[in-house]
Order: structure tokens, then sequence, then C-alpha cells
């Protein structure tokens, strides 16, 4: 990822953008959780529930329908660019952060299953498998120094594992009612962009974008989710580069980033966090629902991570490099506990039309992000003691004393 640099009286100050895009979530969530709880509640919801932009689209329909769909472009682009030449390009690249970010799906989802089978919040099984990329390499990266450095990439891939996966199961579990003609359409739409890339070579972008709208139409009537648009589009984009220069996957990529990580998920993190805190919500009816979005996130994503890591490393399916520690890869994990944007969305899908579950989830969902933050802290603190030198020489140290 590449950084922006500032010139202040003559100095060049490097300013990373993940840390600036979680900056910029966190001024937005505490922005709208004080115009949720002054007031200013009532213009708040005015502005993204009352005015309508077209149609049935209100703001907030449009920021999670048609915005987020391009945010899953962009999602859609680094997967997409991962798998074809980056670190998740070979078996033996992608093992580790693939088996880790398994781990870190599978064990949140059987935490919250095993708490909340057979009851109403069921369908919130998608909230805690999910990590932030922005904010958890935002504090990846403000921790740095503390932290294994070569494990950034590890975060970032496993991250993109688990979008991935997120978007597997938002486009199978939360789709219903399937409307027969809005498939068709999606299914002749994607016909003429893989054309249009095959056979016409076509290497701009407008034409794709424009194609991509109907898209985007298409799957949005079909009732599957229409974010899903966005990844099926970075799917039919080239990805070839002629001449040295940057393919069409790329050059999107790098065009439609900083318009995701500056506009669009701060935007979609002021619409979806305006949560009343004084709200008569029920927490004891919503136990089970608590400690499964809570109980996942801060403890199911780094114990499946460390847990699979470590029978994957047992079983000789991956390697971990020898400098690499089981406490730095710990520290790394507890910030995959930071589920944000992913979880909120989830939220917003699995519970639509139940605002007492959607804003208790939102609370857990934020409660577990700091949490999460705070125990890579607390990792990095307690690091010297989890190593086991230190642990031995003390040890002997103790029964020499005893004898």
């Amino acid at each position: 990822m590449k950084l922006e640099e500032k010139v202040i009286g003559g100095r060049s100050n490097k300013v990373n953008p993940e840390i600036l895009t979680s900056i910029l979530l966190i001024s937005a969530t505490i922005l709208a959780l004080i115009m949720s709880n002054t007031d200013l509640r009532e213009v708040y919801h005015s502005i993204f529930n009352d005015i309508k932009i077209f149609g049935e689209f209100n703001l907030h329909l449009l920021i999670n329908d048609f915005f987020m769909a391009i945010f899953f472009l962009v999602v859609g682009c680094e997967i997409k660019h991962e798998i074809l030449k980056g670190h998740l390009s070979s078996v033996k690249k992608a093992a580790f952060p693939v088996i880790a970010a398994c781990g870190g799906v599978a064990v949140p989802a059987l935490i919250f299953l095993m708490l909340n089978y057979n009851t109403r919040f069921a369908n919130g099984i998608g909230i805690p498998i999910s990590t932030d990329i922005a904010f958890a390499v935002g504090v990846f990266m403000v921790l740095k120094n503390k932290l294994d450095p070569s494990l950034k990439v590890f975060l970032l891939s496993l991250a993109v594992v688990d979008d991935l996966i997120s978007i597997l199961v938002i486009g199978i579990a939360y789709s219903s009612d399937i409307n027969l003609f809005g498939i068709m359409g999606a299914i002749g739409v994607l016909c003429i962009l893989i054309y249009m890339n095959k056979i016409l070579k076509v290497k701009k972008a407008i034409p794709y974008m424009i194609v991509g709208i109907a898209l985007w139409f298409f799957v949005y009537i079909s009732k599957i989710h229409s974010t899903i648009s966005g990844v099926l589009l970075a799917i039919c984009l080239p990805s070839n580069s002629e001449n040295g220069n940057k393919s069409l996957l790329e050059n999107v990529n790098e065009s439609l980033s900083p318009i995701c990580n500056y506009l669009i998920l701060p935007l979609f993190a002021f619409s979806n966090t305006g949560i009343n805190l004084a709200a008569n919500i029920n927490y004891a009816e919503l136990k089970t629902l608590i400690e499964g979005i809570m109980g996942g996130l801060i403890i199911g994503k780094p114990l499946g991570i460390i847990l699979f890591s470590y029978i994957g490393v047992k079983l000789h399916l991956i390697e971990k490099t020898k400098d690499t520690t089981w406490a730095s890869l710990l520290q790394v994990a507890t910030l995959a506990g930071i589920g944000f944007t992913m979880s909120i969305f989830v939220t917003e899908i699995a519970f639509s039309g139940n605002q007492d579950i959607v804003d208790a989830s939102k609370i857990c969902i934020l409660i577990a992000g700091i949490l999460s933050s705070t125990l890579t802290c607390t990792t990095i603190f307690l690091k010297p003691y989890l190593n086991r030198k230190y642990i031995i020489s003390h040890l002997h140290f103790g029964l020499r004393k005893q004898n």
C-alpha cells in the first residue's frame, strides 16, 4: 500500500492511508453517536431516512445498497489481484493466511451458533466472522514498532480471505425470495462483461462501469444482496498488463480505493452507527446474541487463528517463518476481532426491521473492537513474559531458590 506524503516546514511526513481511514471511521462513529444521543437525533434520522433520493431509495439505502457495492468492487479487485499475482497466488504463499482465516471464521461461527442455535438470533451467525481491513491494519500501523512487521502481510492476506468468506455468506445466507428475472438479467450482463474482456479486449474503465450499473440493477431486483454485483464486476475486469503498464484491474483499484477509504466507508459508519444509547433495550432478552457476537469476535477470532495455525504447522500443511513467534502471532490475531464495517453491514442485513436487535448488535461490535485493540496492547506488554526462554529461566531460578 502506498503512503501519502505531506510536506510541512520543508520536512516530508508520511501519512499512512490505513491510519487516516481509521481516524475518519472513528470520527464518523463518534459524530453519529453524538447526534443520536442529543437534540440532533431527529435531524440525523431525517437526513438518512426521510429524504428520498429516487424511488424507494433514501440516503441510508443508497449508501448501504449502492455505495457499498463500490466498496465491494474494490474488495473484489484486491481479492482477485492477491489470487492472481499477490500473496495468495501460490499454495505455499496462501496456505498460512488461508488456514488461519478459516480458523478465524469457523471458531467464532461455532461460538455464536452454540449460544444462539434455534433462537431468533441465529441469522446473525455472519456478524462475528469478519475482520475490518482498514481498522485492523490501521491499529497495526499505530503499533507497528511493537509488532512483528512481517505479519502485516499476514494480517492483510487473512483479512482478504475473511472478506471473501463474508461475501460468500452474504450472497448465500442473506438472500431470499430469489427473483428469476433478475438472476437471468444478471447472468446476461455478466456474459456481456466477459465478452467485452475476452473478445472485444476493452481496456477502458468507463464501459465496464456503465455495464456494471446494469449488473447492479439486475442483482438488486434478483433479491441477492446488491453489493455482490461489485465483486462480480471485479471478476470480469481485465487483469493482464501490457507494455509494462498497470492492468485495468489495478487502475480501478487504485482510483476507487481513496474514494472508498476517505468517503464511502466514513459515510457508511456515520449512517449506520447512530445508536440511541438511552434506548430501552432489553439486554437480558438479548443475552445470547450479545455473548455470541462479543465472544465470537474477542475470543473466537484469535483462538481460531492460533488454533488452526498451530494444527497446520504440526501437520506440516503450512510453514511458519522462523522469526515469527506464537506470541507475536497472537498479538496480530487479536486485531482480527475488529469486525466493524463488515460486521455492522451484516447486522443491517441479518436483522433488518428489528431496530432493538440491530442497535444491541452494533454496540457489541463497537465494544468488541475497542476490547480487541486493548487486548493487542495487553499482549504487547505481556510478550516478554510469554517468551519460552523467559518462562524456563524463571522456572529454573525458582527451583534453585527452593532447593
